[in-house]
């Protein structure tokens, strides 16, 4: 007998804007670090996703949680949860 009431955990990163040219989209580096399979360094991998942003308030520098949702493009499928912290006005 299987539970019904289960579902998926909502999967939430943190990353950095580095391009918000899009309307209602932004571009969101995500930086994680993972152990080498031989050599046991820990090295520095990236990813880049787009997101939604509904009211175009993300600029590039700021750091956002984003959370995944399901696609609204062929290419976008996780929006702007919160902005954690503003890129320093220069």
């Amino acid at each position: 007998m299987t539970d019904n009431n289960t579902e998926k955990a909502i999967r939430t990163v943190e990353g950095r804007v580095i391009s918000n040219k899009m309307d209602k989209t932004v571009t969101v580096l995500v930086e994680r670090q993972v152990k080498h399979a031989l050599y046991g360094k820990y090295v520095r991998r990236s990813t880049k996703l787009h997101a939604h942003d509904a009211d175009n308030s993300c600029k590039e520098g700021d750091v956002v949680r984003v959370k995944e949702i399901s696609p609204m493009s062929k290419t976008k499928n996780w929006t702007v949860v919160e902005i954690v912290n503003r890129a320093a006005e220069a």
